[in-house]
């Protein structure tokens, strides 16, 4: 039997090419977790950058002068919404704690109440199947109520951690001062601490990734800020207008982090809630919601063409598995992040997804 030498050595070597982009994107993950304020400070540099630019050209001044001005800004509002937040999130989460079981409560009565009106009879389901169907749904709100308790106690001790919130928002700011201001000082500095070819290739992926998931990631935040505010908004004016809304901004920030979901929106909240709020008898409040959601699409409707220059390229089902996977890894957060791992996969090996991963390895063509 003859061996082919060159054959498998060219995909051994492909091979050991996809197994180091692997690890390096791993180990480079792991880095942005770890060193988060600094990266939270670059994607702040890449958002008001274009404002950075057009103050240079309207006034004259120096990028130095012009950077401050917009760092101040920026810092001022970023800080002041920060510490509404905190405040609120404080208040809202502590009072909702103390209320669950009396929610959770009143929802296995509610439904409690609808399995006893429901004529069962017609549909001859026996009394063994409707013991599981009130077992089940107890266990499944004793479930909700375990894991919004644990969520709620977490978030209040975030919100508690004072000193180590305030070192990581000091060093964001600070870092983000110094990128903003020095920034053609940092890129010479990494360009001469490298090698050429380094440079010339790193480049290359970090322009194109910067091209494609920086501008999706900051169109997507843009989008998604907006249905934050009109929703923080809309639940504020229900709430002052005497409407039964008593978590508006813990509301809109769970609106919010759902429309920052691929294929999912703040439709997947708010329609359940009207529904839910009308079967309790205030339609009210049901039909506001709708009204507020309607708003919402119709502003997105309008942003997302200048906002989303173009598709990222990703099919719906692999966006639905990253989601899948990366909710498996690390929970609820990972809803989010998978989709991003998977446009930064795609930029990565875009050559081998376009040649077809497998027939670039061991085609012999």
């Amino acid at each position: 039997m003859i061996i082919d030498v060159a054959y498998w050595t060219r995909v051994f070597k492909n091979i050991i090419y996809v197994v180091l982009l692997l690890v390096g994107l791993y180990v480079a993950l792991k880095l942005s977790i770890f060193y988060m304020p600094f990266l939270i400070a670059f994607i702040i540099s890449l958002i008001i950058e274009p404002a950075i630019k057009y103050i240079m050209k309207k006034t004259k001044l120096t990028r130095r002068s012009s950077s401050i001005i917009i760092f101040l800004l920026v810092s001022l509002i970023i800080l002041g919404s920060l510490t509404w937040i905190l405040i609120t999130l404080f208040s809202e989460s502590s009072s909702l704690l103390q209320g669950l079981n009396d929610y959770f409560d009143k929802a296995y009565a509610q439904f409690q109440s609808f399995i006893n009106q429901f004529q069962f009879d017609k549909i001859h389901l026996s009394d063994e199947i409707l013991n599981v169907i009130q077992n089940s749904t107890g266990d499944l709100l004793q479930t909700a109520s375990n894991w919004l308790r644990n969520a709620l106690t977490g978030l209040i001790n975030f919100v508690t951690s004072l000193p180590s919130i305030a070192i990581c928002i000091g060093i964001t700011v600070i870092a983000l001062y110094f990128i903003c201001v020095d920034k053609i000082y940092i890129l010479d500095q990494i360009e001469h601490h490298l090698p050429k070819i380094w440079v010339k290739k790193i480049g290359v992926h970090f322009r194109e990734l910067v091209k494609t998931l920086g501008g999706y990631l900051k169109a997507e935040a843009s989008l998604v800020i907006v249905s934050f505010i009109i929703s923080l908004i809309g639940l504020y004016v229900l709430q002052f207008t005497g409407f039964a809304i008593q978590y508006p901004l813990l509301m809109a920030l769970f609106i919010g982090f759902v429309d920052a979901l691929p294929i999912l929106g703040s439709g997947t909240v708010m329609i359940p809630w009207a529904i839910i709020c009308a079967i309790n008898g205030d339609i009210n409040l049901g039909i506001a919601i709708i009204v507020l959601l309607i708003i919402m699409s119709v502003v997105r409707q309008l942003l997302e063409p200048k906002l989303v220059s173009k598709n990222i390229g990703v099919h719906p089902i692999f966006t639905l598995i990253a989601m899948y996977t990366g909710f498996k890894i690390i929970g609820i957060l990972g809803l989010l992040i998978g989709p991003i791992v998977l446009i930064i996969f795609k930029n990565i090996f875009a050559s081998l997804i376009e040649q077809g991963v497998f027939k670039t390895i061991f085609d012999k063509n």
